[in-house]
């Protein structure tokens, strides 16, 4: 099963949100990723899906973060799914699949007709997924960070 998360949901939330932060190799920090989901989701910043065990429909063991912004060139909304974690013993069911699903879903809702995504150029096993679904590496842009100190 597969809803949306609500401030009940927050503790099982944060732990795989931890989890998630360590596997991109940031230091774990409960409370601080804590507060950071509290906010996103008080002041509806971002949509974020859970899926629950099957088995256990208590149990979160996946999720999906989103980020809903604007561009001036396609002049619609555009989903930027930020993160999708699964619990590593969920894996290769089909859970990944489930959550961009309702990703797809929501950007239909909104009306909107792009989903973007990045991960690490090392985490293949997610890029395959996203081949599978439909996603296309963006090969015509470059990706820019600036760090503000």
């Amino acid at each position: 099963m597969i809803r949306k998360a609500t401030l009940q949901d927050l503790d099982q939330l944060t732990n795989l949100f931890d989890q998630y932060v360590v596997f991109y190799k940031n230091p774990s920090n409960i409370e601080k990723h804590k507060a950071y989901l509290k906010d996103r989701i008080e002041n509806n910043e971002a949509t974020v899906f859970l899926a629950f065990d099957e088995n256990n429909p208590e149990k979160a063991i996946g999720f999906t973060l989103i980020y809903i912004i604007f561009s001036s060139l396609a002049l619609n909304k555009i989903l930027i799914l930020n993160d999708l974690c699964v619990h590593p013993n969920a894996r290769e069911n089909g859970v990944g699949e489930k959550l961009i699903s309702q990703t797809v879903a929501l950007a239909k809702e909104l009306g909107s007709n792009l989903i973007r995504l990045r991960t690490s150029k090392s985490n293949t096993v997610a890029q395959g997924l996203y081949n599978k679904i439909g996603f296309v590496r963006e090969d015509y842009l470059y990706s820019y960070d600036l760090t503000v100190k």
